[in-house]
């Protein structure tokens, strides 16, 4: 049974004085109409919306999800750009991590169904309108899609968790963290948080939770004893590239680890067994595409010396929402790359890297399409740190400067285009001799190509379960949140 959390309705759209959009419904197919129904239907049934005389209205766009079967959403755009936005702080990652840092045992809460679980005001409800060819309805809780959805969200969690935030309870968003040093006193941790959420009647989705771990991932890094390294996904994707096959290959990871030498010591000193390979003339440059190398015995430690820097503290940092964000992205005919930057005083730092294969069907999609999944799947790896906040989004096609001016374009670009209705960025071109970094991935791509862009795997942590054999004391934190493990071993906190 759907649950709403005891609070205060919650206003999350403030328009000022502007008049009532309304954008006309999608053209869809007679099985398109029918899905819409039936999704309407349980909408209502759960008291997640209610019939609307609103004069605004925003459009239904289904999306095909991983399984063939559809979601349903709610085209938002022109409702968010006139909408005034909630500047509520987002929670500094770097106080966060000093935090997490001198703990020992940490639980990690999913809720089920967040957004859905947050009453939306009487003022806000007509804004979220939309309409069926039956009939026009509104949300009566926090839909998804909305631009201020995160801030508001984030002021609910931050006034359920009260006086034990930055004690032993953290949320970032929807991702809610209790951490101790302690196996006693994070019991009685566990035991107070579940008690708040289950009086404020928060709904938790006990398969995507993990209970008192002493290893775990949080917000992109992997926590243990007191360290915060960089989760392995981050630096996977450039950890991991082949040696360069070509000329060509080489010089542009030069010109990739180029973009950071003022971090990297004696630069130039590493580098210079692989200079050979930087084009000085154009034909030199088109020569290098096609010419196969073997790299020596030298060639390949310094190469593997580069990569090594590069994914090391002395160029990664920790995020520090101080700084600006910046995605890079770029798309070859290999594969996907992206950079998820900061912008530091002294230059951009790098705080993770994507690569990814192409399957034989993504190498025949148009550029655009490539361009635009190269983002869409950097906004799935790194939604923790994108969410809520402003960022730049830095890529070297320029059609994908207008893309949310455009009407309806294709539906694979339309199905990835509601995926970033509640992100905050703003799109700048740049030549692509300087996007290095994204165009070196992209074309030694390192992960395994996906059939379905729509459906991205959570990093799942693969910490350290604890023994809970001497816990049966505490039984009434099973009643908020249990394991699908925990269940299979019929074992009760």
């Amino acid at each position: 049974t759907p649950s709403i959390i005891n609070i205060p309705p919650q206003s999350a759209i403030k328009t000022a004085d502007h008049p009532p959009i309304y954008s006309k419904q999608y053209p869809a197919s007679s099985k398109d109409q029918e899905i819409k129904f039936q999704e309407t239907q349980k909408l209502l049934e759960r008291g997640q919306i209610e019939e609307s005389t609103s004069p605004w209205s925003s459009p239904i766009v289904l999306v095909k999800k991983k399984d063939k079967t559809m979601r349903f959403c709610i085209d938002y755009r022109r409702l968010n750009a006139i909408t005034i936005k909630d500047a509520f702080p987002l929670p500094r990652i770097d106080e966060i991590f000093d935090q997490l840092s001198d703990a020992t045992y940490y639980t990690k809460f999913d809720f089920k169904s967040g957004y859905f679980q947050v009453p939306l005001s009487k003022e806000d409800r007509p804004k979220t309108a939309f309409s069926t060819r039956d009939n026009h309805y509104q949300f009566t809780v926090l839909p998804q899609g909305i631009t201020n959805g995160p801030a508001t969200f984030q002021r609910v969690i931050n006034h359920i968790l009260g006086p034990t935030r930055w004690k032993y309870a953290l949320a970032y968003i929807d991702d809610v963290i209790i951490y101790s040093k302690t196996f006693e006193e994070h019991l009685s941790h566990l035991n107070e948080i579940c008690t708040i959420l289950k009086n404020a009647r928060f709904r938790l989705n006990p398969e995507k939770c993990e209970i008192a771990r002493t290893q775990t991932d949080y917000l992109g890094h992997r926590i243990q004893n007191g360290e915060i390294r960089p989760s392995p996904t981050n630096i996977h994707g450039l950890l991991n590239t082949r040696l360069p096959q070509t000329a060509d290959e080489a010089c542009k990871f030069v010109k990739a680890a180029e973009y950071y030498r003022k971090f990297i010591p004696n630069f130039s000193l590493i580098a210079e067994p692989l200079r050979k390979f930087v084009p000085t003339t154009r034909t030199q440059r088109k020569k290098g595409q096609k010419t196969i190398i073997t790299l020596t015995h030298e060639e390949i430690e310094a190469f593997e010396l580069l990569k090594n820097f590069l994914t090391t503290d002395l160029v990664l940092r920790l995020p520090n929402n101080r700084f600006p964000f910046k995605v890079q992205t770029d798309a070859s005919d290999e594969g996907i790359g992206a950079v998820l930057l900061q912008l530091y005083p002294d230059g951009d730092r790098p705080i993770a890297y994507l690569s990814k294969k192409f399957t034989p069907a993504q190498r025949k999609w148009s550029p655009m399409e490539q361009e635009c999944y190269a983002f869409i799947c950097a906004l799935d790896k790194w939604h923790n740190y994108l969410s809520g906040i402003k960022f730049i989004w830095e890529t070297d096609h320029k059609a994908l400067t207008q893309l949310n001016q455009k009407a309806q374009i294709n539906k694979r670009c339309e199905r990835w285009r509601l995926k970033i209705l509640e992100y905050d960025f703003k799109v700048k071109y740049i030549p692509g001799l300087t996007n290095s970094m994204p165009d070196y991935l992209s074309r030694s791509p390192v992960d395994d190509a996906e059939e379905d862009p729509d459906e991205v795997s959570l990093l799942i942590s693969k910490s350290t379960q604890t023994d809970f054999s001497d816990i049966k004391n505490h039984s009434s934190i099973v009643a908020a949140v249990q394991t699908r493990a925990m269940k299979l071993r019929n074992q009760t906190l």
